[in-house]
């Protein structure tokens, strides 16, 4: 394993730790509270990098509408979504949900820009939506009783939420993929992407109803979970992978950053000192080697 390879796994362990540490203050805080409350911080970290780097001279006029299109359906809706269904289904299924964003991305693919299916990539989406079927409906054992493994409100909600968060990634990734391509700077991209998502929250926040205020008072602990999060999913994940990219072959990179699933496995087992079922474990191997089938085809 060279240098890039250890590197998009690298991200993959990123997004799996994230995946636990920010279960608490998204529960605490409230899904969108505290997802409007991570990309404000995030938002001002990226200013700060790109402010030094100069990489904001990177963005052309015609990049904007698509950077701020993604921002809105991939970050602003997706990441409401994820957290949302993280506070009803717990970090395990919700990240072997999220992981659906790259079948989800081919799928969209084949159905509005036209691209072809492979033999290889419909037997990697069929795996994996049947890892996510065991380890949504089979991955929990009656013996296990950590709050993180109790479905809140009905199981269909939660689930929706999951994919729902997956299909706005996805669709947030085709949109921008053309203009990542064009060479501009990936963390000024970043910047208008979470801004814009940043400015959403707020705005929202003038809507009747309160759902973006806080459920209970920010502490000092959360506020610091939380910024060290967006820092490491959003700061040192991407950009592991993105340095795997420029060096690794991209179908091996991409698989690896896409275990996630199965390597929040043994976090969770860590945090919660319950083992994870057997079905959690094929489901989440069964959504990884589908990926992998989907980037090789």
């Amino acid at each position: 394993m060279d240098i890039y390879e250890i590197a998009a796994l690298g991200a993959a362990l990123c997004w799996a730790v994230t995946g636990v540490i920010t279960a608490g203050p998204a529960q605490h805080l409230g899904a969108l509270a505290f997802t409007r409350i991570r990309m404000s911080m995030v938002f001002v970290m990226l200013l700060l990098f790109v402010g030094i780097s100069g990489g904001w001279r990177s963005i052309g006029a015609g990049s904007i509408g698509p950077l701020v299109a993604s921002g809105i359906i991939g970050i602003f809706i997706g990441d409401s979504l994820l957290f949302a269904s993280m506070n009803r289904l717990g970090p395990r299924r919700t990240s072997i949900l999220f992981s659906m964003n790259a079948p989800l991305a081919v799928i969209l693919g084949w159905l509005v820009l036209g691209e072809k299916l492979d033999a290889l990539e419909l037997v990697g989406i069929a795996l994996a939506f049947a890892g996510v079927t065991l380890a949504i409906v089979f991955g929990k054992r009656k013996s296990q009783l950590h709050q993180w493994e109790s479905v809140k409100g009905p199981l269909l909600v939660g689930v929706a939420l999951g994919l729902g968060a997956a299909v706005a990634q996805a669709v947030g990734s085709l949109i921008v993929r053309p203009v990542m391509e064009s060479g501009i700077d990936p963390a000024a991209g970043s910047l208008v992407r979470v801004g814009t998502s940043v400015g959403c929250f707020y705005a929202a926040m003038m809507l009747p109803g309160g759902y973006l205020k806080v459920q209970k008072p920010i502490t000092l602990q959360i506020a610091g979970v939380t910024a060290f999060s967006g820092f490491l999913a959003m700061g040192v994940g991407m950009t592991l992978v993105l340095f795997g990219l420029r060096g690794g072959e991209v179908g091996i990179v991409s698989t690896l950053s896409a275990t996630t699933p199965a390597l929040i496995l043994p976090l969770l087992w860590l945090k919660t000192g319950e083992a994870p079922a057997t079905f959690a474990w094929v489901g989440a191997a069964l959504v990884v080697v589908g990926s992998a089938l989907i980037f090789a085809g």
